[in-house]
């Protein structure tokens, strides 16, 4: 697996590209790709941090595993291409968007958009085998995510965390919350949104922090 990162991750996660567990992944996940289909296409491993530049982060949503159906992962944690039918988590994170903001339903699925703004759309397993949810976990990615996610909370501030679901909020242990602000809720999915994802005004509450420390909001 050939590692072409955006140089601020580079830099800000140098301890991680030779560590022994990372080189294990690396052949793990080679073999994968040489093996069988794997999502998302190799040269979108690494999206999430080429899309938004270490010190661009304005904003962190994490999920979990990449989709594993054909067509639908593109490296960025819920967002699928153009043309690719929005997932119901998706669906659900945008009429939140729209009921709490205000902002028109978008024609298409590709967060892209949000990610060239500042916001991190980090998978904690930045890989799957198709049809397989979370067969890529607990090989090594989620030690390197994680490191991703401390990195941030130790070298910047100001930082808003989306934390949907159980899985996320128990990344919270790693983030400095006297330098960021972290949300949390449960997870968008149809299983989980009426809990109380829907009406969390998240993305409001997100771009009010940001003013309240000089910042740019987010256009969701």
């Amino acid at each position: 697996m050939a590692i072409r990162v955006e140089e601020g991750w580079r830099e800000a996660l140098a301890d991680q590209w030779e560590a022994p567990y990372f080189g294990e992944l690396a052949r793990f996940v080679h073999d994968e790709y040489r093996n069988g289909t794997v999502y998302p296409p190799a040269s979108q491993v690494f999206a999430a941090f080429d899309a938004c530049p270490f010190d661009r982060v304005r904003v962190v949503i994490l999920g979990q595993d990449p989709y594993h159906g054909p067509g639908q992962a593109n490296g960025l944690c819920f967002s699928v291409n153009p043309g690719v039918r929005m997932p119901p988590s998706l669906v659900n994170i945008f009429r939140e968007v729209s009921d709490d903001t205000g902002a028109p339903f978008p024609a298409d699925g590709n967060l892209d958009r949000w990610a060239r703004q500042g916001v991190l759309l980090l998978n904690a397993t930045l890989t799957v085998r198709e049809h397989s949810a979370g067969s890529h976990q607990r090989h090594g990615w989620e030690t390197f995510t994680d490191a991703a996610i401390k990195a941030l909370s130790d070298r910047a501030s100001h930082i808003v965390f989306l934390l949907w679901g159980s899985y996320a909020i128990g990344k919270r242990s790693l983030i400095d919350e006297s330098r960021h602000l972290v949300l949390t809720s449960p997870h968008p999915s149809p299983l989980s949104a009426h809990r109380g994802f829907f009406g969390n005004h998240h993305f409001s509450r997100a771009n009010q922090y940001l003013a309240l420390h000089g910042l740019p909001p987010i256009q969701w």
